[in-house]
């Protein structure tokens, strides 16, 4: 007996009997070959210009038992924003990496005062501030490490232009119904 998977040659005579995929089922090969199978035919039913108001046309298709399993917000037109928080220093790297050693000393502090038959207070303030200490150091050698290549800390986020929701195929005129009731009862969003 053959393995399927030996017999499949591509554009060779008897090439037609494609591999095995997962579970022994036959599949073909999916998508464009950049990345993973997207699943089942989508429809957009409706674009909207912030999340809230997309998360409200999810939250109304929820409460009328509608299967929402089977739709998604995609956020459409990303942005990365990195907003600049100020000015970073030695000093403040220094001060930064003590509340996170002090952090990490007192989680240790803490650990050894659960074993500790003596005065376990005492034992989580030496480990708070031994931590301290050290990450005060590390932070101070980080920061003077770059050489002044990176003197400001920033927070980054995405944000998109547009939120469509989407719905498979064979549910989009039942979600379409929906909404249409949604917007004769006063809801705000209008689906583009």
């Amino acid at each position: 007996m053959t393995n399927p998977t030996s017999a499949w040659r591509p554009g060779m005579p008897g090439g037609d009997t494609l591999p095995t995929g997962p579970a022994g089922r036959l599949a073909a090969p999916s998508g464009d070959g950049h990345g993973p199978e997207t699943g089942p035919p989508t429809v957009t039913i409706g674009s909207y210009p912030d999340y809230p108001s997309a998360q409200r046309v999810v939250d109304y298709l929820a409460d009328n038992r509608f299967p929402v399993e089977h739709t998604a917000i995609v956020g459409t037109n990303l942005t990365l924003v990195e907003t600049v928080l100020g000015r970073m220093t030695t000093g403040r790297a220094a001060l930064v990496g003590a509340g996170t050693g002090a952090w990490f000393g007192l989680f240790i502090g803490l650990l050894f005062g659960i074993f500790t038959v003596g005065n376990w207070l005492a034992v989580i303030l030496v480990g708070l501030v031994i931590g301290a200490i050290w990450g005060a150091v590390f932070g101070a050698v980080a920061h003077a490490m770059t050489g002044g290549q990176r003197d400001f800390t920033s927070a980054s986020s995405l944000r998109a232009g547009q939120y469509a929701v989407i719905v498979d195929v064979q549910f989009a005129e039942q979600a379409r119904q929906l909404l249409g009731r949604m917007h004769l009862t006063g809801g705000r969003q209008q689906p583009a």
